[in-house]
């Protein structure tokens, strides 16, 4: 059957898909829309699938909090080139999904991807899809979901890092701005961990065989080997833990005393950060 302009111009008003696409599909289809539209979501599954391997090193990351801010949710929707990052059709499908993500409090990524957007669709099916319409490999990089009795949030300028920090006993303190100092230094620093007993075994046990080896190529004893491997896993706590940093707007204080100090009995639960590099 003859396939006219209108019905090519219809179908890509459907799916966003490219003119040659949807002729091609309407073509293959015989003029059924329907049977074309599922061409056309075939063919973005077989894009992601040849480029599941390539690497997605850009893209955005969004932040949505509630009405009180005692909940957070962060999501980085990554892609392979920069170019793609400011597509209109990548950010917004990336602010459906965490418009989802908020309303709809999912526990997980996995349980994120399964969410129906606005016409019925999974977040999954609307990433496949986009996909195939763009030609390069687009994921569901991150996502992160925390609550606390308040939650601050920052985005670095470049759209490429989020972070959500988890205060409790506020007590009525306003800890939006010494919130958003403490992201910042997370954005910067990347603390590996919030205190010492969150720095897992095997980063512990890196740490101390680095300490050995240091300490073996600078000439010390084999028996005093342990001790100053010790020493300096102290100093790592200290540079690589959030609580026991130094505060980079004020080095004479740690961030545990800086939130002593801006409400007694202020602590973090929590923090997250993700990045696009």
């Amino acid at each position: 059957m003859s396939i006219t302009a209108a019905d090519v111009n219809k179908l890509r008003q459907m799916t966003g898909a490219g003119m040659m696409d949807c002729k091609k599909a309407l073509t293959e289809a015989n003029g059924d829309f329907e049977a074309a539209v599922d061409i056309l979501r075939k063919a973005g599954q077989k894009v992601a699938a040849k480029r599941a391997d390539n690497e997605t090193n850009e893209g955005v990351v969004l932040v949505a909090l509630n009405a009180d801010h005692s909940n957070g949710k962060l999501i980085a929707l990554a892609c392979e080139t920069e170019p793609v990052s400011k597509v209109a059709d990548f950010n917004n499908l990336a602010k459906s999904i965490i418009d989802k993500a908020a309303a709809s409090h999912a526990p997980s990524a996995h349980d994120l991807l399964a969410e129906p957007l606005a016409d019925g669709r999974s977040v999954e099916g609307h990433i496949i899809d986009l996909t195939g319409k763009i030609g390069e490999k687009i994921t569901l990089a991150a996502y992160e979901n925390v609550s606390a009795e308040k939650v601050v949030s920052y985005i670095h300028s470049n759209n490429k890092i989020g972070v959500l920090v988890a205060f409790e006993n506020v007590q009525g303190a306003d800890v939006s701005e010494v919130g958003k100092d403490i992201a910042m230094q997370i954005t910067a620093m990347k603390p590996v961990a919030l205190d010492k007993d969150g720095v897992d075994s095997e980063t512990i046990e890196r740490e101390i065989e680095i300490g050995k080896d240091q300490a073996r190529q600078e000439g010390k004893p084999e028996a005093m080997l342990e001790k100053i491997a010790v020493g300096k896993l102290e100093k790592f706590y200290k540079e690589q833990t959030l609580l026991n940093q130094q505060f980079v707007k004020d080095s004479s204080i740690t961030i545990r005393q800086l939130l002593e100090q801006t409400q007694k009995g202020l602590t973090i639960s929590s923090f997250k950060r993700i990045a696009l590099v």
